[in-house]
């Protein structure tokens, strides 16, 4: 699985979630990920999600890290638990660094969201306090899997409670190189773990 973090800033609209864009865009082949940082503004006429679309929503924040993944050789079903298992590992990264950090607060992965709590904010130690820290899609071209997360740093403009990583004290360039790196070992981990297996007949 290649990964790049891209010092280049971009901003993100939607259009960028299509075939090859990290190929054309960031010289990644085959199958990876890439990130870079901007802002984000997607208007109902470029969501991807049709449930979004007939709510008429819209995505909107400052700025944001910006994953986009294509993943060639898989079903769309297949896609989605990818997309799962990405945001779950970027939840479990940040749950670390927030221990490396000494920070009280938590993420807490709903579906393929994740939201951002301290159990101090309420006085039962409940997850009641929850505010929105990314977006997240995945759909299929018609010679891949598609791929977009953002997560917040700055969520000035977003449409919900939302909380970004310049508030919880994660410095972007020391965070996503980590988080690549981590899902990239998963990918690496899955790969073997088909290829391992003797035949049963």
């Amino acid at each position: 699985m290649q990964t790049l973090f891209s010092t280049q800033e971009r901003s993100y609209f939607g259009p960028e979630l299509r075939p090859h864009f990290l190929l054309s865009e960031m010289g990644l082949r085959g199958s990876a990920i890439g990130a870079f940082m901007g802002p984000c503004e997607v208007k109902t006429d470029h969501m991807v999600d049709w449930e979004d679309r007939l709510a008429n929503d819209h995505i909107a924040a400052r700025k944001m890290v910006h994953f986009i993944g294509e993943f060639f050789g898989m079903g769309l079903r297949e896609g989605v638990f990818m997309q799962r298992l990405f945001m779950a590992s970027l939840g479990e990264s940040l749950n670390s660094m927030a221990g490396r950090l000494g920070k009280s607060w938590r993420v807490k992965r709903d579906g393929d969201d994740l939201f951002v709590f301290t159990p101090e904010a309420s006085p039962s130690g409940d997850l009641e306090i929850l505010r929105k820290l990314s977006v997240s899609i995945v759909t299929a071209s018609p010679v891949s899997v598609l791929l977009h997360a953002g997560i917040n740093i700055d969520p000035t403009g977003a449409p919900v409670a939302a909380v970004g990583l310049d508030e919880m004290g994660v410095l972007p360039e020391e965070w996503v190189p980590h988080a690549l790196s981590r899902f990239s070992e998963e990918w690496e981990s899955i790969q073997w773990a088909c290829a391992k297996v003797r035949p049963v007949v």
